[in-house]
């Protein structure tokens, strides 16, 4: 019995969200309302393809549409709204044994592959997977060039103390020796979305970085995620913002998503080590399991990154599209 891929049903959509959570590879941007957002501030029509073998759900492959004059493309995510990850995300493949588990995800993703082919027929395409997606080999065998890309991953299944002690020396001692009294890091809402978002798109002009993420985007993110959660943490002393970081938590992961900039103001506190200790210390109390660090990819970055004692994970940049179409979507690595 083959896997049949359609665009989902209102029916399927019901269940959508439920499905996502099941999945290995589901992200909060994968849950529906997030996808609907993305498409609006994207300008792009979304696809939310879903796969089933007889009555089993065996995938999700969101996919939007975005057609300018003669020219149509095909992404996950859509571009310019700094998403971290998207992409297919598999059902029910867990207990398989491989041979048949390849097979099945290829015939999910073959069936998205010639869905696509025939009712988009894109010049370009790009996708980028979630970090539990791990055999980019259908894509390759369908024309996309596969690139893996990095991040890092801290465990939060330690006990506080246990983790804090992974942590090099100058992280520790930025994190223990901190006067508590000094600073206050509460989690807001609408108004802290709105300074860290600023914060980061001023820190990025003044490096000549474009940053086009519409606030809006943000705003509409945080208030219609069903399941999941966009945290802005913020860091004030005297009452006065120094700097933020907006978290996405989703499952069992939080995200360091936007923010932890270099603060202009002048203070002499580890601003970002205390913040990333303070979302990393709510997730140890709320059970989650990992803290995505969004990127291991830059070498200057990495270097105060790695001193959380992260693991390295892998995700991919699927490309498709000739020579000149990619070079033509080179803008799509602001989004990266």
């Amino acid at each position: 019995m083959s896997v049949d891929v359609r665009i989902g049903t209102d029916d399927d959509l019901e269940t959508w969200n439920r499905f996502v959570k099941r999945s290995p590879q589901g992200t909060l941007c994968h849950e529906l309302e997030a996808l609907r957002v993305q498409a609006e501030h994207a300008n792009a029509t979304l696809h939310p393809l879903i796969g089933y073998k007889g009555q089993e759900p065996v995938g999700l492959f969101p996919v939007f549409e975005i057609r300018k004059q003669f020219v149509t493309t095909a992404f996950s995510p859509p571009p310019h709204l700094r998403v971290p990850y998207l992409g297919p995300a598999f059902l029910n493949m867990g207990k398989l044994k491989q041979r048949k588990r390849e097979r099945r995800r290829q015939q999910f993703m073959d069936g998205c592959f010639e869905w696509i082919e025939s009712e988009l027929s894109p010049t370009y395409g790009h996708v980028r997977t979630a970090t539990a997606f791990e055999d980019p080999r259908p894509f390759k065998w369908n024309e996309y060039d596969a690139t893996p890309e990095y991040t890092y991953g801290v465990d939060l299944t330690l006990e506080e103390e246990e983790l804090l002690m992974t942590f090099s020396s100058d992280a520790r001692s930025n994190i223990t020796n901190a006067d508590e009294d000094a600073y206050e890091i509460d989690v807001g809402g609408p108004a802290e979305i709105r300074l860290i978002h600023e914060q980061v798109k001023t820190r990025y002009e003044s490096q000549g970085i474009s940053f086009g993420v519409p606030i809006e985007f943000v705003l509409d993110l945080a208030e219609r995620t069903q399941n999941g959660h966009v945290r802005p943490y913020t860091f004030r002393m005297d009452e006065e913002f120094i700097g933020g970081i907006l978290a996405l938590e989703y499952d069992g992961t939080t995200g360091r998503w936007m923010g932890g900039v270099r603060t202009d103001a002048d203070v002499d506190v580890p601003t970002n080590d205390l913040l990333d200790w303070a979302i990393m210390k709510d997730g140890l109390e709320n059970g989650l399991e990992t803290y995505d660090l969004v990127g291991a990819d830059t070498r200057r970055i990495n270097r105060y990154k790695a001193k959380f004692n992260p693991e390295l994970q892998t995700y991919y940049s699927l490309e498709y599209g000739s020579w000149i179409m990619r070079t033509a979507a080179s803008m799509y690595n602001s989004v990266k």
